[in-house]
């Protein structure tokens, strides 16, 4: 089995690219930075992983992330080695995300919520009383959340 999850925040604003031709795909890169739970001196206090995602969610992590977002994510790992210019194997790996959640409060993050598994189904929306928002919500101040024009067609249910 072949499954990881990370928390951590964004190093740097996501990059988005999108293909050309027939069937687009879109596709997103971004690196996290996970604290280590034990730090030892010397050592380096986080460790950094490069992450890519496909389609509604890289579509998602262009629209919402930015950098010092703090996510949870799920996905598996894969090699992405390579032979530099020099011809020199170069080893490391990219942890391929099945799913993306936000980690804090819209208010703690600056305005964030919500996340987007790699079906385009929605995961969080505060729904299940843990720290999700929907994308771009705001709090009606009546116990139920404002719901963002423009994600009705995003939403699995209507």
């Amino acid at each position: 089995m072949n499954k990881v999850i990370l928390m951590g925040r964004l190093t740097r604003d996501p990059e988005v690219r999108y293909s050309q031709g027939a069937s687009q795909t879109v596709v997103g890169r971004f690196s996290i930075a996970v604290d280590r739970r034990f730090k030892r001196e010397g050592e380096p206090d986080a460790d950094f992983f490069n992450c890519t995602c496909f389609n509604k969610q890289a579509e998602f992590v262009e629209r919402y992330l930015h950098k010092g977002t703090k996510i949870v994510l799920s996905g598996r790992i894969q090699n992405d080695n390579y032979t530099n210019k020099d011809g020199q194997m170069v080893y490391s790996v990219r942890v391929m995300v099945d799913e993306i959640e936000f980690a804090e409060s819209k208010n703690a993050s600056g305005g964030n919520g919500g996340g987007y598994n790699n079906d385009g189904g929605y995961n969080g929306g505060g729904f299940g009383g843990g720290a999700n928002n929907a994308p771009a919500a705001s709090g009606a101040g009546d116990g139920f959340m404002n719901i963002p024009d423009g994600i009705d067609e995003e939403l699995p249910f209507n």
